[in-house]
């Protein structure tokens, strides 16, 4: 951390501000951005793995080793935003004028394209399905008419008047 209060920059992600409480800063010609909100909106996951930060977006996956942090809490953790961004595959532009960080995100299919039908390709053939039959269940004879019904029925009790 530098000795005097860094001067904050601001990020854009694909045009839009990133909103945060705790700004970006410049250091050694590097920009520096706290993990949350940046990194766990950009990525699909982010974790711990001991002192290792794991982002992973997409097949893509990254790992960061980071220092003087508690584990489990991104609040307090910053990451040099560059060398992450671009191994999740984003572009990065700086501008030094205006002292913002322009960040443009590759758009990600989430659904494959399957593959057309071909007719020619070998297919398996439809495996037959066991079902068992279900077990014979014994269920008791009734013959002849029912009994009269001996026990009486027992009458509420009398309300008081």
């Amino acid at each position: 951390m530098p000795l005097f209060p860094p001067v904050p920059v601001a990020i854009l992600v694909d045009g839009r501000p990133l909103a945060s409480y705790v700004r970006a800063y410049v250091a050694g010609g590097r920009v520096f951005a706290p993990v949350a909100p940046l990194v766990t909106r950009l990525a699909d996951r982010v974790w711990y793995e001991g002192d290792t930060l794991v982002v992973q977006r997409g097949a893509r996956r990254v790992r960061v080793r980071l220092a003087q942090t508690v584990p489990e809490q991104f609040d307090g953790a910053y990451i040099a935003v560059a060398p992450v961004l671009q191994a999740l595959g984003a572009s990065l532009f700086w501008d030094p004028k205006r002292r913002v960080l322009l960040v443009r995100l590759p758009k990600q299919s989430g659904v494959g394209t399957p593959a057309p039908f071909d007719p020619a390709a070998p297919s398996a053939p439809p495996a037959p399905v066991f079902t068992p039959s279900p077990p014979v269940t014994p269920h008791p004879e009734w013959t002849g008419s029912p009994l009269p019904r001996r026990t009486p029925l027992p009458l509420p009790p009398p309300r008081p008047e």
